[in-house]
This record gives structure tokens, C-alpha cells and sequence, in this order.
């Protein structure tokens, strides 16, 4: 039977598609709930030798707040344990506990990653297959380490790659503003910032990666 006879069967049925029959969207869940969400996936990166290393990424929906892990070349079932670990504590260190835990199906989450999040009242939610929109935040911010990071540096070796990722990491969370915190970064208070008279100040300019990315702050 073809898909659009079922819809017209449905439709004529007066039953909406089945996501939409109860409960609300998808969407609507992620938006109320963004304060207790959290969402990791794996990525990779090409070395200048061509060796491929791997490293996850931890984002806070609720402040868009950003964890890299260190890279390697061995993305273990355990590795992954040991990074989900470390990125629970230093969570719980600044006073946070997630909610929820939004992750694709990928073989390397396994029973014991699942554990850590649970043991912290934390409900795994698993992303359909194949469907990478489900988890459109931290895809997207994946994609944002390449596009200003990584794909303008040359990567040496792993330590190198760790190196990289912690720094673009403490620039995206401490500095780089988003949209839909009012322009603020993550780890701003979330109030309107105080208005500067320039007239005053001097602009100053700090350069992250070498130079692939500046910072500019107002002195006096």
C-alpha cells in the first residue's frame, strides 16, 4: 500500500500522523524541558598525517554550554564511560544536574554510559534511527568547532587535537555569544549586560588558536 493512500485513509479518518495524536511535539518537548537536557554525540577529526581521532561532544540545551573531551584514537565502550564520568562531576561541580540525556544509538554507549547518567536521576532518551534532527543541537554545534575551529588548524597528533578542542571549548562557553541567550555566552549571568561608555575604554584583543579566532573586551 502506498504511503500516500495511508495518509489519505487517515486523513479521512480525521487521525493526525502519529506523532502528533497525543502528548506534545517533539519540539515542544525539547523547548520546555531544555533546562534539564543534555545531549552528547561522537564527532571526528583528520590529523595533517591523516590519522582519524575521535572526541564527544556534552551540550547543555538549557545555556548551551559546551564539554569537549580529550581526542583519541581508540573510542572505546570504556573511553566513553570515562568521559561521561568526568563530565557528570565537573557538571555537578558548578552546581547542575541533567534531566535528561539525548543520544543517538551508536554501539559505543553502552549499559555502563547509560549508568552514570541514571545514577543521577537522568533519563536516557535514544534519537531514532538515522535521524541526526532529532538531535539538532549538538549537531549543529559539532558542526560549529569545524567550521571555526578545526577546519582552520592543522592537527599534529592527539595531544594537539586535546589541546584544541579545550581551548575553542573555554571560548565558546566563556565568550562567544548566542542567540538565543540574548547574546550572552554560557557562562554569563543571564541578565542584560551594563551599558559601557566607549568613550573611555580602550577595545582589546585576544587571540584564541593562534589567531584563527579573536576576542575583543573593553578596558579602561
Amino acid at each position: 500500500m502506498a504511503s500516500g493512500t495511508v495518509w489519505n485513509i487517515l486523513h479521512a479518518a480525521g487521525i493526525d500522523p502519529a506523532p502528533r495524536r497525543h502528548g506534545p511535539s517533539w519540539t515542544q518537548f525539547l523547548t520546555a524541558q531544555a533546562q534539564g537536557i543534555v545531549a552528547a554525540d561522537f564527532f571526528h577529526l583528520d590529523t595533517a598525517l591523516g590519522q582519524r581521532l575521535y572526541a564527544m561532544a556534552f551540550l547543555e540545551h538549557g545555556t548551551r554550554r559546551l564539554h569537549l573531551t580529550p581526542a583519541t584514537a581508540h573510542p572505546t565502550g570504556q573511553w566513553a564511560v570515562q568521559q561521561a564520568r568526568e563530565f557528570t562531576t565537573a557538571m555537578a561541580d558548578r552546581g547542575g544536574q541533567a534531566r535528561f540525556l539525548l543520544r543517538d544509538r551508536d554501539a559505543k554507549y553502552t549499559a555502563s554510559f547509560d549508568a552514570v547518567f541514571t545514577a543521577e536521576d537522568a533519563e536516557v532518551l535514544l534519537s531514532a534511527p538515522r535521524t541526526p534532527k532529532m538531535n539538532a543541537h549538538c549537531e549543529r554545534v559539532i558542526g560549529t568547532v569545524r567550521r571555526e575551529a578545526l577546519d582552520h588548524v592543522l592537527i599534529t597528533n592527539t595531544s594537539h587535537a586535546t589541546k584544541v578542542l579545550a581551548e575553542f571549548a573555554d571560548h565558546y562557553n566563556r565568550h562567544r555569544p548566542h542567540r538565543s541567550r540574548g547574546q550572552l555566552s554560557p557562562d554569563a549571568p543571564q541578565q542584560t549586560p551594563p551599558a559601557i561608555n566607549i568613550q573611555n575604554r580602550r577595545l582589546l584583543r585576544t587571540r584564541v588558536l593562534g589567531g584563527v579566532i579573536n576576542e575583543y573586551h573593553y578596558t579602561a
